[in-house]
């Protein structure tokens, strides 16, 4: 996109933002719309207090949901939340418990772009509006940018959205940005107002005067954590090649799976009551001896004897679904230390 748009297709484009009609999105598909933007335990935890028919109507709708832009899901939590101030009798109109209520469903960084959306009156604003798009979508908007401007922007990014996106980009493309993000530090106000601008969108408040730090080691770190076990092997070979210590500091902040010896017996204990059994199974057929007598040790005795048996007994499995199972184990791990459940550790860092 280039930085010559001019200001009638910029005010355009705040006609068209404004223009979501709450009025015509019907109930069934609000409901579908507020459980699509939460995550998949809260979704099934409000789920399950609904009765069979309501459950098949949302879940219906939920089937059907498309074109579910910034826009069209800020009017809904606007809507939401005035219904909320509109029939409760116990005063929801402070800011603070609407901040904790999105926290706590969202994590803090969406429910913060939410809480500005829904208080300033208008739609997710310049590098924010991202974080609510398809991956292969954002892919599509930035590829022809310059690597610097992409940069940047997978360093905002939440790390696995961005890795997602890096998953678009050619196998040198990747390379190129996971090294330019590694060396990232910081970035002028300046140049994120520019990027704002470059989305479109009104920037929320002026930026101040101190630089933003975003990259390092520890993003590209994060970013390589969220990837295929095959592009992320690929893509840490090839740093290497060209830049040993990069390739070393990062690999010494990744958390892979190996590392879950490092958690203590309790957090151990917290994360296996979240894991699928069957995702389980498969994750620690790939593991070796020590940890798997780490999970066992933090199992019942008859537990540990029933997953043990399982594993002697169970048939060959394709590397490729033993390391998605592993993944999908540390997806789990990753979102309990965000929100303070356990602590992760790995090599001289730690991911809290």
């Amino acid at each position: 996109m280039p930085n010559e748009i001019t200001n009638q297709e910029n005010t355009s484009k705040k006609k068209k933002q404004n223009s979501v009609d709450i009025s015509s999105i019907i109930g069934d598909e609000k409901a579908a719309i507020l459980l699509l933007s939460l995550n998949e335990d809260d979704a099934a935890g409000i789920i399950r207090h609904l009765e069979p028919k309501q459950v098949q109507r949302v879940g219906s709708a939920m089937a059907r949901a498309s074109n579910l832009n910034q826009e069209k899901v800020g009017a809904v939590y606007r809507a939401f939340l005035e219904d909320i101030q509109k029939y409760t009798n116990i005063g929801v109109k402070s800011e603070d418990f609407m901040r904790n209520t999105l926290t706590a469903a969202l994590g803090a960084d969406k429910a913060n772009n939410l809480v500005d959306q829904i208080l300033l009156g208008t739609g997710s604003k310049g590098l924010d509006s991202l974080k609510w798009m398809d991956p292969r979508q954002v892919a599509s908007i930035i590829i022809n940018e310059h690597p610097q401007i992409q940069t940047i922007v997978l360093s905002y990014l939440e790390a696995n959205q961005s890795a997602e996106i890096l998953s678009q980009f050619s196998e040198r493309d990747r390379l190129d940005l996971m090294m330019r993000i590694a060396n990232l530090e910081e970035v002028q106000p300046s140049a994120l107002a520019e990027l704002n601008e470059i989305m479109e969108k009104q920037f929320a408040g002026q930026a101040g005067a101190q630089a933003a730090k975003i990259g390092g080691f520890k993003a590209a770190a994060e970013i390589m954590n969220y990837m295929d076990n095959s592009l992320e092997n690929v893509l840490i070979e090839q740093i290497r090649d060209q830049d040993e210590d990069m390739a070393t500091q990062i690999q010494d902040l990744m958390f892979v799976f190996e590392n879950l010896i490092e958690i203590n017996d309790q957090g151990i204990q917290k994360l296996l009551r979240d894991i699928p059994q069957d995702i389980l199974k498969k994750s620690l057929k790939g593991a070796d001896d020590t940890l798997r007598d780490k999970i066992f040790k933090n199992m019942s005795k008859r537990a540990a004897e029933m997953m043990q048996d399982d594993l002697d007994t169970m048939p060959p499995v394709k590397i490729s679904d033993v390391e998605a199972a592993q993944k999908e184990v540390l997806a789990i791990a990753r979102r309990m230390a965000d929100k303070g459940e356990i602590m992760l550790s790995s090599g001289a860092d730690e991911f809290l």
